[in-house]
């Protein structure tokens, strides 16, 4: 029964019926208030686990990060931790003028899409074929209600936030590689200065093998019956090769080559040494 609801729900907010529920969504906000934005599963909740213990300075849980860093459309009581009353609120969305400030979080395509099918497969949302036919609505954005990777990020990068300097653009890759610098730059960002153990405190307390933890605790999230299929999976930095066949790397980048370039991520020829024969060429 559930799973025949999200099924309708998600064939439904595809629909008319998108306009007014965006709308919803996005009243009541307010001029102080900043976003986390960006494509889905490209790492927003890891950022803000580490976000919400930082500026409230202490632990969240699933049961809990709504109410210190809620979702877009669940903003209204949420608690006001930046300056001048200000929320730190969720978004997938694409940009709008209502959105003031925020942070841009932005993924490698092909981590963002494996993780993206693996979650939607779980909640019984891919019903009609395997990776090989998600990877087309993928790229051409018909899979979810954002638009396509390709086009959501220059929607916020070319937009009026950030020519005027209120967009702070943070890749998840660099995150991982070097959380405490690029943590002190977001808190900046914000108008906050933390010591440097309170930021690494944050960091340590909000690891993978943490979150997942957390994961296995709570009633709010569908717990996964597969490893794949988890909500918090391993953050993995160009996780997809192995796992990502030569027909299904070229079609991406066919759609997304360009945006994937503009962000620094190297073409897959770059990165999978052509001297060790061809890729796999069954689906995942």
């Amino acid at each position: 029964m559930t799973s025949t609801y999200r099924k309708i729900r998600h064939k439904a907010s595809r629909t008319i019926l998108r306009a007014p529920i965006v709308w919803l969504r996005n009243r009541g906000l307010d001029a102080n208030d900043v976003f986390i934005a960006s494509y889905p599963k490209s790492g927003n909740t890891w950022l803000r686990f580490l976000l919400a213990q930082v500026l409230s300075g202490k632990p969240a849980t699933f049961d809990t990060i709504n109410s210190l860093i809620p979702e877009i459309g669940i903003h209204h009581y949420a608690a006001k931790l930046l300056p001048g009353t200000g929320r730190l609120i969720k978004t997938h969305e694409l940009y709008t003028p209502c959105y003031k400030r925020a942070i841009y979080l932005i993924r490698d395509v092909r981590d963002a899409l494996l993780s993206q099918y693996a979650r939607e497969k779980e909640l019984g949302l891919v019903w009609w074929g395997g990776l090989d036919a998600y990877i087309p609505r993928f790229l051409n954005g018909s899979i979810n209600n954002f638009g396509s990777w390709h086009e959501h990020i220059p929607n916020w990068l070319d937009s009026p936030l950030a020519q005027r300097g209120d967009l702070l653009v943070v890749q998840f890759e660099e995150m991982r590689r070097n959380p405490q610098p690029n943590l002190e730059r977001l808190v900046d960002f914000l108008g906050y200065q933390v010591s440097p153990e309170a930021l690494a405190q944050a960091i340590a307390a909000n690891t993978v093998a943490r979150l997942r933890a957390r994961e296995n605790d709570t009633q709010r999230i569908h717990r996964s019956t597969s490893e794949e299929g988890r909500y918090v999976r391993q953050g993995a930095v160009m996780g997809w090769r192995g796992k990502l066949t030569e027909p299904q790397l070229e079609l991406i980048e066919k759609y997304a080559g360009k945006t994937m370039a503009r962000m620094g991520y190297p073409s897959w020829k770059s990165v999978i040494p052509q001297s060790c024969g061809p890729l796999t060429t069954t689906s995942a």
